[in-house]
C-alpha cells in the first residue's frame, strides 16, 4: 500500500535511478545484481510481499509483439513455443536484434538468475508462462510492419485466445485510432472466452486515441513516473482505464543482456502480470471481474479526491497489486470496468465478420400494420392530453415555469421540469489511496520503446 513514507523511498530511489541512467552509456553492461536493484517497480509494489500471495502459476499470459528470447537466462522454462506469424515456425527464439517482446516479457515473467533468482530481471508474474506470438512489429510507435503495411492484430489475438493465454498483452499501436471490423471482431472473441486484453496508450503524450487501446474492450494503460505522476509522453483520453510504473525500466535485451527504457509498453507489461497474479489467485472470476479489482483497488494522487473516473489522464488511477490480491472486494458484475459484450458483438466474435439481422432484408407486412397502428394509437392519446391541458391552462392560468411558458424539461428537480434521472456515482468511484501531484512528469528521456 502506497503511504507518504513510499513516497519519499521512491523519490530517494529515483534520484539514484537518474543517476544510473546517465551512466548507462559509460558502462555497456550492467552487472546482474545492479539490474535487479534497479528494478524500482518491483519495489513499490512490494513484490516480496505480493509472491507471498500469488507468483501467477498456471497462468498464460499472450506477448503478441517481436518473438521472445526463451533461452534468456531470466526466462528460460518460463516461455512455450508459440507462433510467428511473419517469419513462421515458433516465436520462440528472437528475430535478429529484435528485443521489444523479450523485454515485455521479462517484466510479466521473467524469474532471474543466480542464487535464489536474486539477480537479473524478474517479472512481477515470475511462474507465469508466456506464450510468444509474433508479429512484424517494426517501430512499435509507428503503427505499421518494417514494410511499411498496416499492422493487424486480428489473426495473432485469435491465435492467442485459441492456445490458452488468459491474458493478452499487447504493447503497441497500429495507424488507426479505431481498430478494423476483424481487429474489433477478435477483441469481442478474446471476450467471449474470458480472456483480459491489455493494451499500451502510446507515447506521444497526445489525447488522440490510438489501435488496440482504443478498442472497445481493452483495458488501456498509460505511465507513470517513480513520482506517481502521469509521465508527459502517456497518451491520454477517456478510454484510459489504468496507469503503471513505465519510466527508467530494467527489462531483458537481446543485443545486451539487459536494456533500459521509457514507455506506455513497459506499464502495459506490469499491469497485465498483476492480471496474471489475480487471475492465479482467484480463478473463478472472470476477465471483467480481474479488471474490476484493480480498479477499485488503484491508487490516486490526493488532488484527484472527488473527481469523475476515469480520468482522462488517471483513468481508475495506477495499480497497487498487493491490494488488489488481498482487499475484499466483491466479485461485482462479469464484465466489470469494461463494456458489455453485447448479443451482436458475442455473435459476430465467432468468425470476424458482421451479422446480418433478418430484417436487414426488409420489414415483413406484420410489422408495418403494427407499426402504423401504433403511431395511429400515440397520436390520438397526445390529441387527448393537449385538449385537456389546453381545458385546464383556461381555468388555472399558465404553467409553472414562467409566464405564459412550458418550463423546463431537463433540470433536475426545476421549476415547471420534469425531475431528471438521478446521477448515479460511478460505481469504481474510490477514495483516493496513493500520494502524489497531478502536473506532468518533470524532463525525462525521449520516448521509448
Amino acid at each position: 500500500m502506497y503511504g507518504m513514507g513510499f513516497t519519499r523511498t521512491l523519490r530517494a530511489v529515483g534520484s539514484a535511478l537518474v543517476a544510473g541512467a546517465l551512466l548507462v552509456g559509460i558502462a555497456p553492461v550492467a552487472s546482474a545484481d545492479q539490474i535487479r536493484h534497479e528494478q524500482w517497480p518491483l519495489r513499490s509494489f512490494g513484490a516480496d510481499d505480493v509472491w507471498k500471495v500469488s507468483t501467477g502459476k498456471g497462468v498464460t499470459v499472450a506477448v503478441i509483439d517481436d518473438p521472445v528470447d526463451g533461452s534468456h537466462r531470466d526466462l528460460k522454462g518460463n516461455v512455450l513455443p508459440g507462433k510467428s506469424f511473419f517469419t513462421g515456425g515458433t516465436a520462440d527464439h528472437p528475430f535478429g536484434e529484435r528485443e521489444h517482446g523479450t523485454a515485455m516479457a521479462s517484466l510479466i515473467a521473467g524469474h532471474g538468475h543466480g542464487p535464489g533468482d536474486g539477480d537479473g530481471v524478474k517479472g512481477l508474474a515470475p511462474d507465469a508462462k508466456i506464450l510468444p506470438v509474433g508479429i512484424d512489429l517494426g517501430d512499435p510507435d509507428e503503427g505499421s510492419d518494417s514494410s511499411g503495411k498496416r499492422l493487424s492484430y486480428a489473426e495473432p489475438l485469435r491465435y492467442a485466445v485459441d492456445h490458452g493465454a488468459r491474458v493478452v498483452n499487447m504493447s503497441f499501436m497500429t495507424d488507426d485510432v479505431v481498430p478494423s471490423d476483424a481487429e474489433q471482431a477478435a477483441v469481442d472473441y478474446a471476450r467471449k472466452h474470458d480472456v483480459l486484453v491489455v493494451a499500451g496508450s502510446g507515447n506521444s503524450g497526445v489525447s488522440s486515441p490510438r489501435n488496440p487501446a482504443v478498442a472497445r474492450g481493452v483495458l488501456a494503460v498509460g505511465a507513470v513516473d517513480i513520482d506517481l505522476k502521469v509521465w508527459k509522453f502517456s497518451n491520454y483520453g477517456s478510454h484510459i482505464k489504468l496507469l503503471a510504473p513505465g519510466l527508467h525500466i530494467r527489462s531483458a535485451g537481446v543485443e545486451t543482456p539487459y536494456r533500459l527504457a521509457n514507455g506506455t509498453s513497459d506499464s502495459t507489461a506490469y499491469v497485465s502480470a498483476a492480471a496474471a497474479l489475480l487471475r492465479a489467485k482467484f480463478p473463478d472470476l472472470t476477465a471483467g471481474q480481474i479488471a474490476n479489482r484493480l480498479v477499485k483497488t488503484a491508487g490516486l494522487p490526493d488532488d484527484m479526491r472527488g473527481k469523475k473516473l476515469p480520468d482522462p489522464h488517471y483513468g481508475y488511477g495506477f495499480i497497487r497489486p498487493s491490494k488488489a490480491l488481498t482487499a475484499n472486494i466483491p466479485a461485482g458484475s462479469k464484465d466489470g470496468p469494461l463494456p458489455p459484450l453485447s448479443d451482436a458483438s458475442s455473435k459476430a466474435a465467432g468468425d470476424g465478420k458482421a451479422v446480418k439481422s433478418d430484417t436487414d432484408e426488409g420489414m415483413g407486412m406484420g410489422i408495418i400494420v403494427g407499426i402504423v397502428g401504433g403511431v395511429v394509437g400515440l397520436l390520438v392519446v397526445v390529441l387527448i392530453v393537449v385538449l385537456v391541458a389546453k381545458k385546464k391552462s383556461g381555468r388555472n392560468g399558465p404553467p409553472p415555469g414562467g409566464s405564459g411558458g412550458y418550463g423546463g424539461l431537463g433540470g433536475q428537480g426545476g421549476p415547471g421540469g420534469f425531475v431528471g434521472y438521478p446521477v448515479n456515482p460511478n460505481p469504481y468511484q474510490q477514495q483516493p489511496g496513493g500520494p502524489g501531484s497531478y502536473p506532468s512528469a518533470p524532463p525525462v528521456q525521449p520516448p521509448g520503446r
